[in-house]
């Protein structure tokens, strides 16, 4: 498909345009609301980016935001009125929560997670739930138990994964502001190929109470959006500290925005060397190697570093998520929630065959990896031995942030590539991740802006930070957004 070069349409416009036009009378979040709902069914199935689209209850909560717009009521905050699109393996009242798996089907969930609280509270309004790879385990968004998501710059092509139906919908105009999850890259991969912003916040900094767990010691919430100061407003609303959540921090809570208009000049940036791997691809490496030159005349200070350990991040995760995905999985028996059978005389019989019915190939691969590593005999050489490489992953990026500000890499080492393409091999499959991996092992903050263009389709470029260091992969992000107009650049669709 080609492009367009403008964001003044109005399915293009970023949240702050739009929550602009709310407070100048120039549009209300109802009329925002129904024109975002017919594009969406102008766009699916073609896209398939959402697998429920909760029109009424988007329409009511866009009454009450007007309401709250006007003046009714509670303080307007950023995200009052916008449409926004949530993953579904969020947790959400009332409408059912999929994870995109068949063992799921017919769950409705008795209560909202902490962070769709916190939006309903905020005044979102909520589209209903986007299309995922199932349980959130995958890098094309292809192993969903309702199909494939298309990527909108062009439908033959994955969107990445596992937030696939969400950075395709914030691509594609469906929605302002998406919501996902990232346990390997799961945010940041799919918005580099989709050509948005993703940004996976530090370990800790949103609360993961209701999100369908896959591996609890990598998952984190956090935005898509079509600028970076939408995703500074979106964490703004959704991090907390939660005590429901024992990995939520407790640290004090800044306005994520507050750097967003400095510039970069002086800032110490290094270049990781092991992530400029022998499989990038050449255009990818191009518009790097022009993004950096982008960063030099802004006023920032590039040299290139080692993070030796890197080549191990690979390994070492998939130890670690698939072990963790084993335990979190043991609840799905077909009992208590989603889909079950009753054509079994003993319970044993009744969940395996549901979990053979329900399951996809790939949760299953990785539940087996996982039980295979965690089993007598073999915790000691495998899980226990990833923890302790995890370890010195986190060291090796602690001493780089002594010496830089910031990291920055390419996002991923290809574009989007033909849907089925890697399907059969599931290590060129999990080679996609391989930029951004490390920072789910070491906990840290990153973000990825659109950062070029090759072969007419989106690059990503990756800014990491140091733990709690969120503001300042923002403030780098922004100013690298202000000098290129790459986030301008929409499919025509």
């Amino acid at each position: 498909m080609t492009t367009q070069s403008t964001n003044s349409d109005f399915y293009f416009s970023t949240a702050r345009d739009l929550r602009a036009k709310f407070d100048g009378r120039e549009m209300s979040s109802v009329e925002a609301t129904k024109a975002i709902l017919d594009r969406i069914s102008s766009l699916e199935p073609a896209l398939n980016t959402f697998i429920t689209v909760t029109p009424e209850r988007a329409l009511k909560d866009a009454e009450i935001a007007d309401q709250r717009l006007r003046g009714t009521g509670q303080e307007p905050t950023s995200l009052t009125g916008v449409p926004i699109m949530l993953k579904d393996n969020f947790s959400t009242k009332d409408v059912e929560t999929t994870a995109a798996s068949k063992i799921l089907k017919g769950y409705i969930p008795p209560y909202d997670g902490t962070a769709v609280q916190l939006l309903k509270d905020a005044g979102a309004v909520i589209l209903g739930k986007g299309n995922l790879d199932e349980f959130a385990m995958g890098s094309s968004s292809e192993t969903s138990a309702y199909g494939p998501v298309h990527n909108p710059w062009d439908t033959d092509r994955v969107p990445g994964g596992s937030s696939g139906g969400a950075s395709a919908a914030v691509a594609s105009g469906e929605c302002f502001i998406a919501f996902g999850s990232d346990t390997g890259g799961s945010i940041r991969q799919p918005a580099a190929l989709c050509g948005v912003v993703g940004m996976k916040p530090t370990y800790g900094l949103v609360s993961r109470f209701g999100l369908l767990a896959f591996g609890s010691s990598l998952d984190q919430i956090g935005p898509l959006t079509r600028s970076v100061a939408d995703c500074a407003d979106a964490l703004n609303i959704i991090s907390s500290h939660d005590p429901r959540d024992s990995t939520s921090v407790a640290a004090p809570f800044t306005d994520f925005a507050q750097d967003i208009d400095k510039d970069i000049s002086g800032m110490n940036i290094g270049v990781p060397k092991e992530y400029l791997v022998d499989g990038i691809e050449p255009g990818v490496r191009a518009a790097f190697e022009a993004s950096l030159k982008t960063l030099e005349d802004l006023g920032a200070n590039i040299s290139e570093t080692s993070l030796p350990l890197t080549d191990h991040a690979l390994a070492v995760y998939y130890i670690i998520a698939p072990s963790e995905a084993s335990a979190n999985l043991s609840r799905y028996d077909g009992v208590k929630y989603g889909l079950g059978s009753l054509d079994n005389s003993t319970s044993a019989q009744a969940t395996e065959a549901a979990r053979g019915e329900g399951f996809g190939d790939e949760v299953k691969r990785r539940i087996f990896l996982g039980t295979y590593a965690l089993s007598a005999g073999y915790y000691d050489a495998y899980y226990k031995k990833a923890q302790q490489v995890r370890t010195l992953i986190r060291r090796e990026f602690t001493d780089a942030f002594l010496k830089f500000d910031a990291l920055v890499t390419p996002t991923t080492p290809g574009v989007a590539f033909k849907i089925g393409d890697k399907m059969d091999d599931p290590f060129q499959m999990y080679m996609n991740d391989i930029c951004t991996i490390p920072v789910n092992i070491a906990g840290l903050p990153s973000i990825s802006v659109p950062g070029g263009m090759s072969e007419g389709l989106p690059v990503g470029l990756q800014f990491i930070g140091p733990q709690f260091g969120d503001t300042t992969v923002i403030r780098a992000a922004a100013a690298y957004e202000r000098a290129t107009n790459w986030h301008q650049k929409h499919p025509l669709i």
